[in-house]
């Protein structure tokens, strides 16, 4: 059954048709049934089915983690507090997860790599990236934008991975850059690009999953 936006009148066409989308996508309805804060959980949780990113006693990092869903899964995953630990990073405010560190801090920020590390206690098994710029609809400029984050991401990872540790990070189609991309095969065992069904099938995006860390 096709939900209809009833405030359509109070906007513009382009907010009609993503509320429209919101409301009638399968993904975003199952995750308000099974309390996830975003539709964005069951990629993590398909990337993880897939690659096998997370066990109970991981130490693992979710960066620009608002609104929360990936934390979330993660904390289910690893089994935090109890066993594993999850802190969540991102310069914005953001509601408790239950089991979850939250630091509201800027991953640029030079202290921020040492904050992490003491409030994982010890370093991490896994870094997740999720962020993406805000679209200027420019596809060109986009990519070059996500990608920019994705390298920031990774510098980032490098700094707290534990030796073996694996990297999660969301790009656009195109997939990293060459230099970008050697970088990661020059860091980490296996890379490879996937775009797990959560995925609308309309958006470029997809994740870039580099595991088997090479600590310096």
């Amino acid at each position: 059954m096709v939900e209809r936006v009833k405030t359509a009148g109070q906007r513009t066409p382009s907010s009609t048709r993503w509320l429209a989308r919101q409301l009638n996508d399968p993904y975003v309805q199952r995750a308000r049934r099974e309390g996830f804060r975003s539709r964005a959980a069951y990629k993590l949780r398909e990337l993880d089915a897939r690659f096998h990113l997370m066990r109970p006693g991981m130490r693992v990092v979710d960066l620009g983690a608002a609104p929360g869903g990936w934390t979330q899964v993660a904390v289910a995953a690893v089994k935090a507090p109890q066993k594993g630990r999850v802190v969540a990073l991102d310069i914005a405010p953001m509601q408790p997860v239950a089991g979850a560190r939250i630091l509201t801090l800027d991953f640029w920020a030079a202290e921020a790599p040492a904050a992490l590390v003491a409030a994982l206690g010890g370093a991490a098994d896994l870094v997740l990236s999720d962020m993406a710029a805000p679209a200027t609809g420019h596809a060109g400029t986009d990519h070059l934008r996500i990608v920019a984050l994705a390298e920031a991401a990774h510098e980032f990872a490098r700094t707290v991975l534990a030796p073996g540790g694996a990297f999660v990070a969301k790009l656009y189609q195109g997939g990293a850059g060459t230099a970008f991309l050697a970088a990661l095969k020059r860091d980490f065992a296996s890379v490879r690009h996937a775009k797990p069904p959560a995925s609308r099938a309309e958006s470029a995006e997809l994740y870039i999953v580099a595991q088997g860390f090479r600590a310096a």
